[in-house]
């Protein structure tokens, strides 16, 4: 982004390295070699529901740069958007300005809308920790602070519980090489970033840090969730 430090070579370089890391993933062929959820929340139809009638369930996840998670979640059959923003703090620090200096208590967040026939919480939640490092306290690559920690912000004590469990479940398997650091919030509210931010990487596919950061994330989860991406996205 304009204030990052990633316009220098040698920050890019790093930035690459660090987004293409998946700790102990043993064969991206099969989700990034991370598990699935033990446990997870499904979805009940009622009785006289419309087979014809979308059904919206949110997420709203952080996990660096926001730009990276949208794209990741963009092209996954069953979500409908990913709407990059912030949560963690108040509306009036809702802003790129204030956010990006650090000093606010917001992480840069997606609320991903999706419909839960075709992907469920903990599907959402294993593609997150197979797209970037949760084990780094306020830190992606290049991309230092705590607007860039890796959190769950959980809008109701379900999904609270299925992330606690997931990550309790990574834990035990030694997933990864370090113990998790990412934390569970309650969703306060989700604030929307600016204009420019949404679909920033489809927009602006020639940036820099789109093609050193952004892109390799979208690529793994093509090749490690093949099954997963809409069809329009894996023919690209």
């Amino acid at each position: 982004m304009n204030l990052r430090s990633w316009m220098m070579l040698s920050v890019l370089s790093f930035a690459a390295f660090a987004c293409n890391w998946t700790a102990n993933a043993k064969d991206e062929s099969a989700g990034g070699g991370l598990p699935d959820a033990k446990a997870d929340l499904t979805y009940a139809p009622a009785e006289d529901e419309d087979a014809d009638k979308p059904v919206r369930r949110e997420a709203v996840l952080a996990g660096g740069c926001f730009w990276c998670v949208a794209a990741v979640y963009e092209q996954l059959d069953g979500v409908e958007k990913a709407v990059a923003g912030y949560a963690g703090d108040e509306q009036r620090l809702a802003n790129y300005k204030a956010v990006s200096t650090g000093a606010t208590l917001h992480a840069e967040s997606v609320k991903i809308i999706y419909d839960p026939r075709k992907i469920t919480y903990g599907q959402l939640l294993k593609v997150f920790f197979t797209t970037h490092d949760p084990t780094t306290l306020n830190r992606q690559g290049a991309d230092v602070g705590p607007q860039y920690r890796s959190a769950v912000f959980y809008a109701s004590p379900e999904q609270q519980e299925v992330a606690q469990a997931y990550i309790e479940q990574l834990d035990a398997a030694k997933v990864f090489d370090k113990p998790i650091v990412t934390t569970l919030e309650p969703l306060k509210q989700f604030y929307p970033a600016e204009d420019y931010h949404q679909n920033y990487v489809e927009n602006n596919p020639d940036q820099p840090y789109v093609q050193a950061v952004a892109q390799p994330k979208v690529e793994k989860v093509r090749k490690a969730f093949k099954d997963q991406v809409k069809q329009d996205d894996a023919g690209d």
